[in-house]
């Protein structure tokens, strides 16, 4: 099974996703959490080093690309591994994200979309942007501005399969974002009474 986390950044994605498989694998049910990383942070933090400006287009390539390999290596682990594979963003996480920067698909998204498994489930983490916004200015490791954030949630919410996605208040604290996908999961008797 395949289970994706989408949604914006500061949405708790990583926080509830690693508890997910920690109650998963308690439970005797494999499961591995792997974060599908676009290296946006790691681009942003060498560029400013090296004083180095590319075009958007440019990083905005390199983004996609090392997105696109992550996500791939992760379908391959879930091919070859048992049990239950947690992904951490998705290859709609990447249409969205440039959606709301203005960006076109390009031809890489759409062609993997088409190739790779439907995930099982997508779990969308509505989050206000505003609080959102807040929880990454709290943990004080990126920055996001927050008409940025506005424009990544409208985009994921454009997006033509979204409402195939089950959406998740990502309001509530982690915990109880667990036991609300478990029961989805139809993994009720997880849930702690």
């Amino acid at each position: 099974m395949i289970i994706v986390l989408a949604g914006i950044d500061g949405a708790g994605k990583t926080t509830t996703g690693r508890l997910l498989a920690q109650r998963l694998n308690a439970a005797h049910y494999p499961a591995t959490f792997i974060k599908n990383r676009s290296g946006r942070r790691s681009l942003a933090t060498c560029s400013a080093r090296l004083n180095i400006h590319p075009p958007m287009m440019v990083f905005e390539t390199i983004e996609t690309a090392i997105r696109c390999v992550n996500v791939l290596v992760s379908h391959c682990r879930a091919t070859v591994g048992p049990g239950i594979v947690i992904m951490d963003r998705y290859l709609y996480c990447q249409v969205a994200l440039r959606r709301a920067r203005g960006l076109l698909s390009g031809w890489l998204l759409p062609f993997l979309s088409k190739i790779l498994p439907t995930p099982d489930i997508i779990f969308y983490f509505d989050i206000p942007a505003d609080l959102a916004h807040a929880r990454i200015e709290s943990r004080a490791t990126d920055t996001e501005a927050l008409g940025h954030l506005q424009a990544f949630d409208a985009a994921y919410r454009e997006m033509e399969n979204f409402p195939s996605f089950v959406v998740i208040d990502a309001t509530l604290p982690s915990g109880q974002i667990v036991e609300d996908m478990l029961r989805e999961l139809g993994l009720c008797e997880l849930v702690l009474q």
